[in-house]
């Protein structure tokens, strides 16, 4: 799955948001699946830049509301 930064996430719809930030959180509980139950990751920090992208688009949802 892609990283999203700042400005990408904010050429996004609401909408694709959304969709992407399913797609990541279900790619996350993949990974956090994956160590629990014993084993390693092969990218360690995949799983700080998913938890990054997804706050990212929190944040964009979260400014259009307030805005």
């Amino acid at each position: 799955m892609a990283i999203f930064r700042a400005k990408d996430v904010k050429q996004l719809s609401d909408v694709e948001i959304l969709e992407q930030m399913g797609k990541l959180r279900m790619e996350l509980v993949r990974h956090y699946g994956k160590v629990s139950a014993g084993g390693a990751t092969e990218n360690s920090g995949h799983i700080r830049e998913l938890r990054r992208t997804i706050a990212r688009m929190l944040t964009e949802q979260n400014s259009r509301r307030t805005a």
